[in-house]
């Protein structure tokens, strides 16, 4: 069969749709930003690693922060997905609930790898950046507060208990994924700092009661 033919008779290239061809640079941008760093990640070697033209990356991410935008919400999602469906199976008593959350957040960033500290590190480097990574963080303490709060008697937990949660959170989960400590260390010590916290109202609750 001659070239000709054989082209005549190959089929058609599936032409992407916009929400699969997102969904590839995306996937593409992972794996830049895992085999050479964040610094790396640039809209031109993103539409070269790609195989397409720069014109259609700038048409799904007009800059790179917008890009690195995308990424953090991608793993955000991802996060929320993985620990609503926990939740839906597990155990509604509060060691279920604080294991569901520690295990999600840290088996997240694992499965990551060590692409997000560097995503989380760009988005730091601008205010409109940061302002989007505090946003998700306020959406993801708010849904912990609530799954959290019928363990806490009356009482209400507070900011400061989440934020230093999140805190805990980000710096076992980060350990873990650079090596520095096992997965189960990393879930372990953030399902007691969780339980803890919440343990810390109730009592405050009940003592001012007495």
């Amino acid at each position: 069969m001659s070239t000709t033919q054989a082209n005549a008779t190959a089929p058609p290239r599936r032409r992407l749709t916009r929400e699969d061809r997102r969904r590839q640079l995306l996937d593409v941008a992972w794996q830049l930003v895992r085999e050479e760093g964040t610094d790396a990640l640039t809209l031109g070697r993103l539409a070269e690693q790609a195989g397409i033209t720069k014109p259609v990356v700038y048409n799904h991410f007009a800059t790179r922060p917008v890009l690195l935008a995308a990424l953090y919400q991608d793993f955000d999602a991802r996060q929320t997905a993985l620990m609503d469906a926990a939740l839906r199976s597990g155990e509604p008593t509060l060691p279920g609930t604080a294991r569901v959350i520690a295990s999600a957040y840290v088996d997240c960033v694992l499965l990551q790898g060590n692409e997000i500290p560097g995503v989380i590190a760009a988005l730091a480097s601008s205010p409109e950046l940061e302002k989007i990574k505090r946003e998700y963080e306020a959406i993801f303490l708010e849904k912990c507060r609530i799954v959290l709060s019928p363990f806490a008697g009356t009482g209400e937990i507070g900011a400061a208990g989440l934020r230093a949660m999140l805190g805990a959170a980000e710096a076992l989960s980060h350990a873990a994924a650079n090596g520095e400590i096992t997965a189960v260390q990393a879930q372990e010590e953030l399902f007691e700092t969780i339980v803890a916290m919440v343990e810390r109202t109730a009592v405050k609750v009940a003592g001012m009661h007495t």
